[in-house]
């Protein structure tokens, strides 16, 4: 039974290398097949479907991406709401460009929705949701902070939107910049003088110009900071 568990994970194993090295148009149950050195038929004993190998080998990236979360959320603990809110936002605009194959798998409608490769397995779109869940919760807290350094202040008057919508707004935002900056599309809208020069004139490498754009979604979505 070990070696049946160790097999289905190795053939993952090979599946995610492909789609980091080569995107997921490679991935086939033949290919893999071939290069964990097994018969063509192996695969197929753990994974029915192309789908349900392609929805394996996005649960791990979710798993990595998941774990990435824990790492920026750690480094930032002592930071406000709002501190660790950027660090998840710039691990997940990282990640997606760093893995690109990966993440643009891991959020494929067809997986997301399809059905779990075995009975006691959550559907892919599950895998999304604690990972959601901690965004939902930092913009709770960011709007908790606010609204008792305003609760002397006198009311706007909108009505904000509820946290896990405003998250989903700011997921959407996240998103999109990882996808247009890949594509280089930003980097055409944007002036790059806007875009990358500081207010000293010095200039800002890419990693400084997305984290220009990340505080400027979470002031969009959040309010900016105030003293």
């Amino acid at each position: 039974m070990a070696d049946e568990s160790s097999l289905r994970e190795r053939l993952i194993d090979v599946g995610v290398d492909l789609v980091l090295q080569e995107g997921s148009a490679s991935v086939g149950l033949r290919e893999i097949a071939r290069r964990a050195g097994v018969s063509h038929g192996a695969p197929r004993r753990y994974f029915p479907t192309h789908r349900a190998l392609l929805s394996a080998i996005a649960r791990r990236g979710f798993e990595d991406l998941g774990a990435r979360f824990e790492v920026a959320v750690a480094g930032a603990a002592s930071a406000t709401p709002r501190g660790r809110l950027e660090a998840l936002a710039r691990a997940y605009v990282a990640y997606a460009l760093e893995r690109r194959g990966m993440f643009e798998l891991m959020f494929r409608h067809d997986l997301l929705d399809s059905a779990p490769e075995a009975s006691d397995q959550p559907r892919l779109r599950e895998s999304t949701l604690p990972l959601f869940g901690q965004i939902t919760d930092l913009v709770a807290r960011c709007r908790s902070e606010r609204d008792a350094a305003e609760r002397d202040g006198a009311s706007h008057g909108a009505v904000a939107p509820l946290p896990a919508v405003a998250a989903a707004a700011l997921w959407a935002n996240l998103h999109g910049i990882a996808q247009l900056w890949a594509w280089g599309s930003l980097q055409l809208a944007v002036n790059e003088a806007e875009l990358g020069n500081g207010a000293a004139g010095g200039h800002v490498d890419g990693d400084g110009q997305r984290d220009r754009l990340i505080a400027a979604v979470l002031d969009a979505h959040l309010g900016p900071v105030t003293a």
